[in-house]
């Protein structure tokens, strides 16, 4: 078992709120278009605050406070209220989570240009001037509603099917996917104080205490990747666990990576229709599969859970760091910093500042 996962639950709120559907978690931002025509609403950046430093030192802190939560709660209220509170509120985000990633890889397979080539649905709910909800989908979003329905349904209705791993395993992955759109990171360095401050916090959850495999063990709800242990996938030898904390975590410096590779190829002008070279994205990548082999190694030499930060923290660092260095791009790798674009309307209140 690989343990880690109890974390994620921080981030479930924020894979239900509306956003804006974008053909792929990893994508670099789309350029603003600058000859003044209106600009499509799927095409905009998320103008979402990046995380600093500072906010990535209280990852570990935050993630200790919720472990020690569900761990006082199973322990002495008992396991069956919570899980069942549980599974009701991830069937209900599960919906909507899984939906975002359905239309996500909707597009991505059908293409920037079929996938505009559908109608634009739009819902605006709106009080004088004010606007209080404004949501917009193209036709095949709709669509697909009822799919994404499919796997909450089954798992919070169904007395046979309700615990399937593959169930879980399919909210747990689009649980994974939007957690790393809205988890951006403003610079290495704060990836590396995140993935650092955890590495710690794994290793102390996971040795120190039996808090972090009684948690892993005991919340049934789809907060962590299952594998089964036998070779003909029957869940009889119970399964290997892989939090989502684990992959998200990770996830957002891989993310980190594959931004400034775009970068790197807008400054140097080697962008040729969307396609551009991925040094980083590539080495933090194969960095993060060593990690996940060596955790799984280390697991079942030892027949003991791991904290699989342990592992995919360094892996993710160096891998960065080695590929800079050997690039000769250390210091500008290390100094650059990921800032979203200002909208134009913020541009022109600037310069109307300037101005007065």
């Amino acid at each position: 078992m690989v343990a880690g996962e109890a974390r994620f639950t921080l981030f479930c709120p924020f894979c239900m709120y509306p956003r804006r559907f974008k053909g792929n978690t990893l994508s670099p931002p789309n350029p603003k278009p600058t000859d003044g025509k209106p600009v499509d609403p799927e095409d905009e950046e998320d103008i979402s605050e990046r995380m600093s430093t500072g906010d990535a030192w209280l990852f570990p802190i935050m993630g200790s406070v919720a472990l020690l939560g569900f761990y006082l709660v199973i322990k002495y209220l008992g396991k069956d209220w919570i899980n069942w509170i549980l599974r009701w509120y991830f069937s209900v985000a599960g919906v909507a989570s899984v939906w975002k990633s359905i239309i996500a890889s909707t597009r991505f397979i059908l293409g920037e240009t079929r996938w505009k080539s559908f109608d634009h649905i739009s819902f605006t709910l709106k009080k004088g001037a004010k606007t209080f909800v404004s949501l917009s989908w193209r036709t095949p979003s709709v669509f697909l509603f009822p799919i994404a329905i499919i796997p909450s349904a089954v798992s919070a209705f169904s007395a046979q099917y309700g615990k399937s791993a593959l169930l879980s395993n399919i909210m747990a992955l689009s649980f994974s996917h939007n957690a790393i759109s809205l988890l951006k990171i403003d610079s290495f360095g704060t990836g590396a104080v995140l993935l650092s401050g955890l590495f710690f916090y794994d290793i102390w959850w996971v040795f120190g205490t039996e808090v972090m495999v009684k948690v892993a063990t005991t919340l049934e709800v789809p907060i962590k990747l299952l594998w089964p242990k036998s070779l003909t996938f029957a869940a009889d030898r119970g399964f290997t666990m892989l939090g989502l904390g684990d992959i998200v975590i990770p996830g957002t410096v891989i993310a980190f990576a594959l931004r400034y590779d775009y970068h790197q190829a807008v400054q140097g002008k080697t962008l040729k229709q969307g396609s551009f070279s991925k040094p980083y994205f590539y080495a933090t990548l194969t960095g993060y599969f060593l990690g996940l082999v060596t955790t799984m190694a280390v697991m079942h030499n030892f027949k003991k859970a791991q904290p699989a930060l342990l592992y995919l923290s360094p892996a993710g660092i160096l891998s960065f760091v080695i590929t800079a260095a050997i690039r000769g791009e250390l210091r500008e790798a290390l100094n650059w910093k990921d800032l979203p674009e200002p909208e134009p309307s913020e541009i022109a209140g600037e310069r109307l500042k300037k101005e007065i």
